[in-house]
């Protein structure tokens, strides 16, 4: 009698196990189900027309009509503006990057160059960037600002959608300490010319001459 009670509560416990456990799984079907199909209609794909243009970026900060030069130094933060047009699929984020001539790429912002899709602008200290990435410095040389989104630096032009750009350009440089003449400073042009005079003092004898001749002719016509 005892053995069958054991074996009846076995038998009890495990139908309930098996019912629990389908319970579980029709519970977490249903949640899934649910959850993939409001995550279907949350965000839709907006219609593209055929004939719409592909989406643009224009900068705006800093002009374009000349290379602009900023220097690498303590509270002198770049700002880069920019201006969206024929935008239809706003991309999820945007990647900024200053590609140098040296063959180097640098990540533009305090995001390590990733910013909101929809943002016009970032802010970029590039002393604070020097002082914290001394193994990859920013050279002194121009750089291509970069500006892409969701399609990566190489998408194809599609319409609707962001057109990569490559467009603007800039120049960075380091500006030199002052050195004040008495700590020792000196001018490498101006001691290389005094010395081409000193060795040739024939041509400095006649240049007096030539300008103490043109003094007197000019002293006698006036008494003329």
């Amino acid at each position: 009698m005892v053995e069958k009670r054991q074996n009846n509560s076995g038998s009890q416990s495990q139908l309930q196990t098996q019912s629990a456990l389908q319970s579980g799984q029709t519970v977490t079907q249903s949640l899934a189900s649910q959850t993939g199909s409001q995550s279907l209609t949350a965000a839709p794909m907006p219609t593209i027309p055929s004939n719409a243009p592909p989406g643009l970026i224009s900068v705006t900060q800093p002009p374009q009509q000349s290379t602009p030069f900023y220097k690498i130094a303590p509270s002198e933060p770049i700002t880069f503006a920019w201006a969206f047009s024929n935008i239809i699929v706003t991309p999820t984020h945007l990647t900024v990057s200053a590609a140098c001539k040296n063959g180097n790429t640098y990540p533009v912002g305090p995001t390590d160059g990733i910013i909101p899709g929809t943002a016009t602008s970032v802010v970029w200290d590039t002393y604070a960037y020097q002082t914290s990435h001394p193994q990859l410095p920013l050279a002194q040389a121009e750089y291509t600002l970069e500006i892409w989104g969701d399609q990566g630096p190489d998408a194809q032009i599609k319409p609707g959608f962001l057109t990569p750009n490559s467009a603007a350009h800039f120049s960075l440089y380091t500006p030199q300490g002052y050195t004040p003449v008495t700590s020792g400073w000196s001018c490498p042009g101006c001691s290389s010319a005094i010395s081409q005079y000193d060795s040739r003092p024939a041509l400095v004898g006649l240049i007096s001459t030539l300008f103490l001749v043109f003094l007197s002719g000019s002293l006698v016509m006036r008494r003329l």
